[in-house]
């Protein structure tokens, strides 16, 4: 069960409307790195997860996201309140009200238009939400990892939007959901190293004589450091195809029948080497019919 507050979890001040600033937010809103996707993500682990301790976790940050939500869509609706009654009541000439809510070349004219300058689900681009930014899979080793990097992620957006942001109401507002991702970060990574041991994930430990195999794949330079380096690595330098021994070919046992199709087929559409088809790219160069393109 959830109940609702209608109070912020932080107070949302915004000085003046700026519907430039609230396209630019849009990301934290509706975006891949954006607040739903977190609580989306937190909560359909929670749902899955049989560690009571774990659970009890998930579905805290899991709410706590739903309330940064709130947070943001509010910011979002204060900095558009302007082109909100703008827009409604045509109060301006059309080519200030456009130039009003266009500010300087952003797009929330965009948004503006299509949603009534309110907190659409959309991300800075208008691309709409998706439950594909939500990438659990129901293993605790490899979610946690997961949420850890996404927390991360949604910090350095925090901090490219306050970089551009002069409202010190919303810049301060912006600092507390930025410190809450690091506060996230910090319970995630206890709890992942709290499952003893948590990698590799999963269950199954990985061929031994290709676990610590480094390839060097891409040539010179080849530069060596402790991720390819040391007790822990075997370095091969010019990695040959096959690494298993095999001739590094693919193929399938086919009943006879399957065989028997397949050449036909191959057969049929073999293609003729020694040929020199006229094709559409040659008439349409103008050299068949005798003229110079």
């Amino acid at each position: 069960m959830f109940l609702h507050n209608k109070r912020l979890q932080y107070t949302v001040r915004v000085a003046a409307p700026n519907p430039g600033l609230a396209n630019l937010l849009l990301e934290q809103f509706g975006g891949a790195q954006g607040e739903l996707a977190a609580a989306g993500r937190y909560f359909t682990q929670a749902l899955a997860e049989d560690d009571p301790g774990r659970k009890d976790l998930l579905m805290d940050i899991a709410t706590e996201e739903l309330s940064h939500l709130e947070i943001v869509g509010s910011i979002i609706v204060m900095l558009n309140k302007g082109a909100k009654g703008q827009l409604a009541e045509a109060v301006e000439e059309e080519g200030e009200l456009y130039r009003a809510i266009n500010g300087a070349g952003n797009d929330s004219h965009i948004t503006s238009l299509l949603y009534g300058a309110g907190a659409p689900l959309v991300n800075s681009a208008g691309v709409p939400w998706t439950s594909a930014y939500i990438d659990t899979i129901g293993e605790p080793t490899a979610d946690f990892r997961s949420n850890i990097a996404a927390e991360a992620r949604a910090k350095i957006v925090y901090e490219r939007l306050m970089n551009v942001v002069d409202d010190p109401g919303v810049k301060e507002a912006l600092g507390f959901l930025m410190t809450r991702e690091i506060a996230h970060q910090l319970s995630f990574e206890k709890a992942l190293h709290a499952i003893q041991p948590n990698f590799p994930q999963g269950k199954l430990p990985g061929m031994p004589e290709f676990t610590n195999k480094y390839f060097n794949m891409s040539g010179e330079p080849n530069v060596r450091g402790p991720w390819n380096e040391g007790d822990a690595w075997e370095y091969v330098e010019s990695p040959t195809p096959a690494v298993d021994g095999g001739d590094g070919l693919a193929s399938v046992t086919l009943p006879a029948a399957d065989v028997d199709v397949l050449e036909a087929l191959k057969t049929r559409t073999m293609s003729d080497p020694m040929s020199n088809p006229i094709t559409g790219a040659d008439l349409g160069s103008g050299f068949m019919q005798g003229k110079d393109a």
